[in-house]
């Protein structure tokens, strides 16, 4: 017994000190600061704390992460660990979420090197701010004015519409997760080039694949290596799809009828105060950041949307009544949604606003400081990851009575504090496509909503949350068309 208490206690000492050493390595030798760094620790050497990280995330209790941090340390709402290889600052609160996201000149984009280089050197997240700023000026019309989200409408209703049918007379159960990001990419083909063929979704999908398991992998650009193979399919997908689209489009020098038009004709045609045009390079890069950003979290707030619909019937039954109001009020000449009538809707971009904040579907909002910052009475020391836990503030108790419930009427005249809801980031970095990605959820729910139903075969579920929430059988159901 004695010889084993002595194995204990070596072990005990060797854990001790191997976090000893790390945390002197990346806290000591960065010598004295004006103000101390956040509490918290940095794990052990090499691999930090990604190991709590992991084990948290691959629970049912994926918040318990910050949640022991807060135990361990207190209520400060600002940590110091080391995560995806790097010494980092975790925010939680929605006041110090806001200040990084809103502060341009102490933060710039602080995503993992293989990120920044699969989304490309003139994509939002790779340009400086005074570029971030203009290219947002020359693309918001674009991507979500009022007239190119009206065109969107039909596109999106060119997918949805027959893909819902399909679904349902496939009568047998089929991995609902699945097929809403396969609809997803569909529906993204449409929205970029105004039409969709097989083959080219089909690539789409293909390239697609394979580049995303590269995003948050080591930027290792060796044959064998997640990174390599990411890199070889972003070639693919920027080659034969939209630079090849693109080209076409100068060869048959045509106008294209705006009905066939896609985002990749509007962007083609902008141009700035002196004339210029957006080159390729930015145009293929802004199409891959919103397909990066959009496809699955589309898919996924729609899934989470039914799903928690499913389990409420009195509120399932309130936003199916909404959609057959705005059937019975319009003309009988017209055939599909309008924008208009999207902005008519009450009740349903509550349930799209609440599955939001409850499935989470990035954890964090990945930032670097530029320089040593002083945030909340403590030092972010220059080139330190700051990570905005979105989980923890859409999950706060404090913010959100009952946060793991679904309750859409807590949007019912709310006044949340800035920065308590934080899907798509916020400041002139927000998500360029957050407005269309709504645009989208919205019409799915409408059809599937009016015509419907999901019958679950696994409604209770264990859930997985990497890489991110959803059910662990990818919700294998059926879609049954209603009566």
């Amino acid at each position: 017994m004695g010889f084993e208490w002595s194995i204990v206690a070596v072990l005990v000492g060797a854990y001790v000190f191997l976090k000893k050493i790390n945390e002197w390595y990346f806290v000591n030798s960065l010598g004295k600061k004006q103000s101390p760094l956040p509490p918290g620790d940095m794990g052990w050497p090499f691999i930090g704390n990604m190991w709590s990280f992991l084990r948290a995330f691959k629970s049912q209790d994926p918040d318990s992460f910050v949640n022991n941090l807060m135990k361990r340390h207190g209520r400060t709402n600002i940590y110091k660990t080391h995560l995806f290889g790097s010494p980092s600052v975790i925010v939680c609160s929605p006041e110090l979420c806001r200040k990084v996201l809103t502060d341009d000149e102490h933060f710039k984009f602080g995503y993992p090197s293989s990120a920044i280089q699969l989304g490309g050197k003139k994509s939002l997240y790779g340009v400086s701010a005074s570029e971030h700023r203009r290219l947002r000026r020359l693309t918001t019309d674009p991507i979500s004015g009022q007239k190119a989200l009206a065109l969107y409408v039909g596109h999106i209703e060119d997918i949805v519409i027959p893909s819902l049918e399909h679904l349902a007379s496939m009568n047998r159960p089929i991995k609902f997760f699945n097929e809403m990001k396969r609809i997803s990419f569909k529906v993204a083909a449409q929205i970029f080039l105004g039409s969709t063929q097989d083959a080219v979704v089909s690539s789409m999908v293909k390239y697609y694949t394979e580049l995303f398991p590269g995003v948050l992998s080591f930027p290792i650009d060796i044959p064998g290596f997640a990174f390599h193979k990411a890199l070889e399919a972003r070639e693919k997908l920027v080659k034969t799809i939209f630079q090849a689209e693109i080209d076409g489009r100068r060869a048959r020098k045509t106008n294209v009828p705006n009905r066939k038009k896609g985002m990749v004709d509007l962007l083609m045609e902008v141009e700035d105060d002196n004339g210029e045009k957006l080159e390729d390079e930015h145009i293929i890069d802004l199409l891959l950041l919103i397909l990066f950003a959009g496809h699955e979290t589309t898919a996924q707030t729609v899934m989470w949307a039914i799903i928690s619909l499913n389990e409420h019937p009195e509120m399932l039954q309130k936003a199916k009544e909404e959609q057959e109001s705005i059937i019975k009020r319009r003309p009988s000449s017209q055939k599909g949604l309008t924008l208009a009538e999207i902005k008519q809707m009450e009740y349903l971009p509550k349930v799209i606003d609440e599955s939001l904040r409850r499935s989470n579907f990035a954890f964090s909002i990945f930032r670097k400081a530029e320089t040593d910052v002083e945030l909340n009475g403590y030092t972010i020391p220059k080139g330190w990851k700051v990570l905005v836990w979105q989980r923890a503030v859409h999950m706060d108790p404090d913010i959100y009575s009952n946060p793991k419930e679904f309750l859409p009427s807590r949007w019912e005249d709310h006044k949340f504090k800035a920065g308590s809801f934080i899907p798509f980031g916020a400041g002139i970095r927000t998500c360029p496509g957050a407005a269309l990605g709504k645009l989208e959820i919205s019409i799915f729910l409408h059809y599937f909503l009016l015509n419907y139903k999901l019958e679950e075969l696994n409604p209770k579920g264990p859930i997985k949350c990497l890489p991110s929430p959803h059910p662990a059988d990818n919700c294998l159901a059926r879609v049954v068309k209603l009566p």
